[in-house]
């Protein structure tokens, strides 16, 4: 059945490299930032297996091991009639339009539209969205949010029929990747009332001994799983299998030992994924929240570490949230709404905080009054964390009360429903992102099928007080190898949340930097609805007036040499891409780097 999951303790625990001892010359290698105290709250060293007695362990590693869980609980009798123990209640309710949408005869995944009698659900082509959808049964909370069981059912039960006729066989086909057996499980088991409550007894009775298979072939493959994507929902959903299918402690004991070293190796000390996606984040929160509703549905307790993890993923989550609540859109994330993170964060842990440094999430937050800048102070995530990882490193956002200002496009990660595939490594370049981009290259070359080549190793970050302001300056070395220069980024933002002043640097290896000019690029993707006024110029530079949808107004201004307005794209929280501007910023340094400053200021 695979080997026992290890201990916590000889499981490797990532973090991401924020800082480099090496010498680089002229740049000076600031300390990095620890994350924001917690107040003596819980930490991954706190996330060790349960401890088990002498039987219970026994029990653990036998079943590991191949032993059926009836010879462990009821050696000697009759096997257990197959029935569901409990009903859960689904604690985060769905989307009532995509549930509506459901009942109307079509999904809607990220902002697309897929006829439910037309859908393929043996392709071997499905975008990845549209997949995670139709394997995983993501939609099932959508389907109860948009009415009563007696109406919700019958949809379930002709979907459910027909993906069955499709990927009935055990381990066959598309839709058999460990990950998306895992949500499709868990998502069975919490609302089996919707997939269990048709009339047609025999079929009925199939569902139950498919989830009782698909069950056993999870005991199998979870150990297989290769990345945290996969492992998470594999194991939360073994673990709900033991909770609610017969005889099953010792799969429960099973799942919550692999389940806990998962999650050890996918999240960092200060409790960011290692992917460092907000999406990756929200769902695991998501997924151990409904998890701790299959326990309270048995009268069981979860085991501590299940909320040791979420008090320490809330305030990760929190810290990518903009003055209005919602998300930025980070690592090809689009901006979940404010009641999505809400809804999550106060029931995982109502007393969570955003944090300010978080030095293995690698996003760092400015904020004051009603405004908030977050800035990407990391390398982006490793092959086995992430799957279409962006070349981000020193983006920033703004926001000011409900008005987006600075955003990075975001969406690749939805890339195939409403957002085309053929954008999707656009959206993951550094030009997608607002920040620099050194003679029309990547920090970190972005590559086909969501790889990435060799850019950024090492980023340091520097907190302080300048003139008012809170700053951060942080420097990676992305094109050192190619241009023999380090890019250096400064923000400020002042007590009043009314200005913030920015400065990027390139400053050379050594004493010089390679040959030639060095053309750069800076990008400020602009929020949704923000227009772009009169041309300004002054003793500060010049720049352009900019109308928010509030009425209000910004004016931005920089000493670039070359100022130019240009078209880009940001998708919303539906996934949808919306038309925005972007103001590029151009010019060329030599072998001794140099320097462009900018500003934003609310002037009205």
């Amino acid at each position: 059945m695979g080997a026992e999951p290890t201990d916590l303790a000889t499981r490797g625990r990532k973090a991401i490299p924020l800082a480099d001892t090496r010498d680089h010359g002229n740049l000076i290698e600031t300390p990095s930032l620890p994350s924001e105290p917690l107040d003596d709250g819980p930490a991954l060293s706190d996330l060790s297996p349960p401890r088990l007695g002498l039987v219970d362990g026994a029990m653990r590693f036998l079943y590991a091991r191949g032993v059926p869980a009836r010879n462990l609980v009821r050696p000697f009798h009759k096997p257990s009639r197959l029935r569901l123990l409990a009903t859960v209640d689904e604690p985060l309710p769905g989307e009532r339009a995509a549930g509506m949408a459901l009942r109307a005869g079509h999904f809607l995944i990220a902002g697309k539209r897929v006829s439910t009698d037309s859908a393929d659900y043996s392709s071997t082509a499905l975008a990845p969205p549209i997949a995670l959808a139709l394997h995983g049964f993501t939609w099932l909370a959508d389907l109860e949010a948009a009415g009563t069981r007696d109406k919700a059912a019958p949809v379930a039960e002709d979907v459910l029929r027909r993906w069955l006729l499709a990927n009935g066989e055990i381990g066959e086909g598309p839709a058999w990747s460990v990950g998306h057996v895992g949500l499709r499980l868990h998502n069975w088991l919490i609302h089996a009332p919707l997939i269990l409550s048709g009339q047609d007894r025999a079929f009925r009775a199939s569902v139950l001994k498919h989830i009782a298979k698909t069950a056993l072939w999870l005991d199998r493959q979870a150990p297989r799983a290769t990345s945290p994507r996969d492992a998470l929902p594999a194991w939360a959903a073994v673990t709900a299998a033991g909770l609610l299918l017969p005889d099953g402690k010792p799969r429960r004991l099973y799942g919550e030992a692999g389940l806990i070293a998962a999650l050890g190796d996918a999240v960092g000390e200060d409790g960011g994924m290692l992917s460092r996606s907000p999406i990756d984040q929200a769902d695991t929160i998501a997924l151990l929240l409904r998890l701790a509703s299959c326990y309270r549905a048995c009268r069981r307790e979860p085991p501590p570490q299940i909320q040791v993890m979420l008090s320490l993923l809330s305030p990760a989550l929190l810290s990518l949230t903009h003055a209005d609540g919602s998300l930025g859109s980070w690592q090809g994330s689009v901006p979940i709404t404010a009641h999505r993170v809400s809804m999550l964060t106060q029931m995982a842990d109502p007393r969570a905080r955003p944090l300010q440094a978080a030095q293995h999430w690698g996003y760092h937050r400015l904020s004051a009054r009603q405004s908030v800048v977050q800035m990407d102070a990391a390398p982006p995530p490793g092959a086995r964390e992430a799957k279409g990882a962006c070349a981000s490193t020193l983006a920033f956002e703004f926001s000011h009360r409900d008005q987006r200002i600075v955003v990075n496009c975001g969406g690749a990660a939805l890339a195939g429903a409403a957002i085309p595939r053929k954008i999707e490594d656009g959206l993951r370049t550094t030009a997608a992102h607002s920040t620099l981009t050194l003679g029309e290259a990547d920090s970190t070359p972005v590559e086909p099928q969501g790889k990435l080549g060799a850019g950024v190793r090492a980023v340091t970050i520097e907190r302080g007080h300048e003139d008012g302001r809170t700053t951060l300056t942080a420097s990676h070395d992305g094109y050192v190898a190619r241009h023999g220069l380090f890019h250096e980024r400064s923000i400020g933002l002042a007590a009043d949340g009314l200005t913030l002043v920015g400065e990027d640097r390139l400053t050379p290896r050594g004493r010089k930097a390679k040959r030639g000019e060095h053309d750069y690029v800076i990008h400020f993707h602009l929020g949704q609805g923000i227009e772009i006024g009169h041309e300004i110029a002054g003793d500060s530079g010049r720049g352009w007036a900019l109308a928010m949808n509030d009425g209000s107004y910004w004016h931005f201004r920089t000493d670039a040499a070359g100022l130019a307005v240009e078209d880009s794209l940001w998708v919303d929280a539906t996934g949808h891409p919306r038309q925005v501007r972007q103001l590029v910023l151009t010019g060329a340094v030599g072998r001794e780097g140099g320097a462009v400053g900018w500003s934003f200021r609310k002037v009205g």
